[in-house]
């Protein structure tokens, strides 16, 4: 049976969370030699390499196992460390993945529920939906919102909803680039062929939502000039100022939209993305209670699973 040193799980951990074997070193208050060589005693150990000297370094897949178990560990004694001590026990921090919609409308609401209950830090990886599910497989993160259903091995998955879209733009920009088109008249495929070649924003150039829009539609992805903006707020913050259309989640849009400050493009068409939450099968209390808050404010602000 392979019983891995405390001290040397912990070196891993800073490794892949600092990014260079000499950060890490930093870190730890040790020296960079000190740090390689805790990697290779490791690596001896379970007769693997763990690490890809990259920059920054990369776990390799054995190393994501390792990690995984690193980080486990790691919450474990300070959980248990906490319920010794008190108050005056080790904080712990929770790694989570979360899509860029969900942390800036309902995401944070989750885990204040958490925050006013007990002393805990989390550390918060933003990326699209769709890529989520990778940071779980890597062990960089415990749980995480992701568009995939199936669960990655060692983790449970649960539905926590659908996020809904709209496609919206501000009535400036209908003025300027719809003019000829109302879309409160004007058919659904008038409109869709419309939006084809006029401006419209994009997330980063990863972003599928837009495109697929369109894509389903067309049967190609729209040929206009595409704007990035990737945060949520200043995306949505670039629609209602104009730059082009987009489709927002109705947390974003709803008040703007009964208020006149946007117009919905396509009424009849909506775009839906289903949410589930991954966490790993880990007995810890703490992870228990962020997947109950995120299950229950979930079912408060999306539409319910399918």
């Amino acid at each position: 049976m392979i019983r891995l040193q405390r001290e040397h799980l912990e070196t891993l951990l800073a490794a892949v969370d600092h990014g260079t074997l000499d950060a890490a070193a930093r870190a730890l208050a040790v020296t960079p030699s000190a740090v390689s060589q805790r990697i290779k005693a490791m690596e001896q150990q379970v007769g693997r390499v763990l690490l890809r000297r990259t920059s920054p370094v990369t776990p390799t897949a054995a190393g994501e196992i390792v990690l995984r178990h690193a980080r486990q560990a790691r919450l474990l004694d300070d959980e248990t460390a906490r319920a010794l001590d008190g108050e005056t026990g080790t904080v712990p921090s929770i790694p989570l993945a979360v899509n860029a919609d969900s942390l800036g409308t309902w995401f944070l609401d989750a885990l204040a529920l958490v925050r006013a209950e007990t002393e805990v830090v989390f550390d918060l990886h933003r990326e699209d939906q769709d890529r989520t599910a990778e940071l779980l497989r890597a062990g960089t993160v415990m749980a995480a919102v992701t568009a995939e259903a199936d669960p990655v091995q060692g983790c449970s998955s649960v539905a926590l909803g659908v996020d809904r879209y709209r496609a919206v733009a501000a009535p400036s920009f209908v003025d300027r680039y719809l003019a000829d088109v109302d879309p409160t008249t004007a058919s659904e495929r008038r409109v869709l062929d419309r939006l084809d070649r006029v401006p419209l924003v994009d997330y980063d150039r990863a972003d599928d939502l837009q495109q697929g829009y369109l894509r389903r539609v067309l049967g190609h992805a729209p040929r206009g000039p595409r704007h990035f903006v990737p945060t949520s707020a200043d995306f949505a913050r670039a629609v209602g100022l104009g730059f082009g259309w987009g489709l927002l989640p109705e947390a974003q849009c709803t008040d703007p939209l009964d208020r006149g400050e946007l117009v919905e493009l396509v009424p009849g068409r909506r775009a839906d993305v289903a949410l589930w939450w991954q966490r790993w099968n880990l007995a810890s209390p703490m992870l228990e209670r962020v997947t109950e808050a995120v299950r229950a404010t979930a079912a408060e602000h999306l539409h319910p699973p399918r």
